[in-house]
């Protein structure tokens, strides 16, 4: 089954609800009628609910989608409190109602926080950073995660693999590395990626110098420490990591070397490079960046991207929300089965 097909099957039932906070874009107005048409996913949408509402009615689309405005939301001032309370002292009253009337992206994001939307998708009128800059702020990244990353997916016909990180860390360093490596073994598996996690380098297994390499060395043994159930190797070379003749020349035994399909940059130069090499040369669509990390769902649009851009994010981001509900009821589970563990053990003493 094709990789959105897939997903859209898996989220059957699941009524997740994305924020699109340039709802009056008409890119992201096609998208919203086309995950309202095939999706039980609902958009909701910001700004001018005339304009958004005669927009979609002239498409065939008369319900499915919700629309806000925040000039007149009724939580308004519920938002601004909760904002201040959530920047700490770094933004006042008034700072924080200017920013709430002024930036969608700080009005979505907040909607995301409160639980009223489960993720976000922004991007097709914004920067990266306007768009990460109040994420990182007001959801943040989970426990224990000390940044977000940016990752692809890259598709062609059957084939499907992840290169992270392309977006957001310019030179991420051993630990940022690993934790990278493990964040992108996470979202490997919501794309039905079964993960073998290739530490990309010029070097293979020694056969070159540098502090690069010995980076690369480092976050694998990190990565490997922290996550040991996980097939993570390097250093390793592209033609190392793919090809299996040459895996069995330069990485005899190793059970990624030929067989990776997660591939982790040693930094964001060579990852941009490569996911747009593997894009216009090997005919890879290039499907993100898939923002990893963050304790709850927001997503990057390019400003080049088309409608059809902005439904596969969306799909993408609703898959991570499910996923994270699913993995916020674990931790909540084994939370309560080391305190009654611990309980039961004081009273054993």
């Amino acid at each position: 089954m094709e990789v959105f097909e897939s997903l859209k099957a898996n989220l059957v039932g699941k009524k997740a609800r994305i924020v699109l906070p340039e709802g009056e874009e008409p890119r992201i107005l096609q998208a919203a009628k086309r995950i309202v048409k095939e999706t039980d996913v609902t958009p909701v949408l910001l700004g001018n609910p005339d304009k958004i509402r005669i927009y979609l009615e002239i498409e065939g689309v008369i319900e499915g989608y919700e629309v806000i405005d925040p000039h007149s939301y009724s939580g308004f001032e519920e938002m601004v409190t909760s904002l201040v309370e959530r920047r700490k002292g770094k933004m006042t009253e008034e700072e924080a109602r200017q920013i709430l009337q002024d930036d969608v992206n700080y009005f979505g994001v907040m909607l995301v926080h409160l639980g009223i939307v489960d993720g976000m998708v922004s991007g097709a009128n914004h920067s990266t950073a306007a768009t990460v800059r109040p994420a990182l702020q007001i959801i943040k990244t989970r426990p224990n995660v000390k940044r977000t990353s940016g990752a692809f997916l890259m598709v062609r016909g059957s084939e499907r693999y992840l290169f992270g990180d392309c977006a957001i860390n310019i030179n991420p360093d051993a630990e940022g590395l690993a934790e990278i490596a493990i964040n992108s073994a996470i979202t490997a598996k919501m794309f039905g990626i079964d993960p073998k996690i290739a530490m990309l380098s010029y070097s293979t297994k020694g056969s070159g110098f540098g502090e690069s390499v010995d980076k690369v060395v480092e976050a694998t043994k990190i990565a490997h420490e922290l996550r040991p159930d996980l097939e993570i190797d390097g250093e390793l070379q592209f033609d190392a990591a793919f090809v299996p003749e040459t895996a069995a020349l330069k990485a005899p035994g190793s059970k990624v070397a030929g067989q990776a399909n997660v591939f982790i940059f040693p930094g964001i130069e060579a990852g941009n490079i490569g996911y747009k090499m593997a894009e216009r040369l090997g005919g890879f669509a290039a499907v993100g960046p898939v923002l990893q990390g963050l304790n709850k769902p927001v997503n990057d649009l390019s400003r080049g991207c088309n409608a059809d851009d902005v439904y596969k994010l969306t799909l993408i981001t609703a898959a991570q929300a499910v996923e994270n509900a699913k993995d916020t009821a674990f931790q909540a589970v084994e939370t309560v089965k080391e305190t009654t563990k611990s309980t039961i053990n004081g009273f054993r003493k």
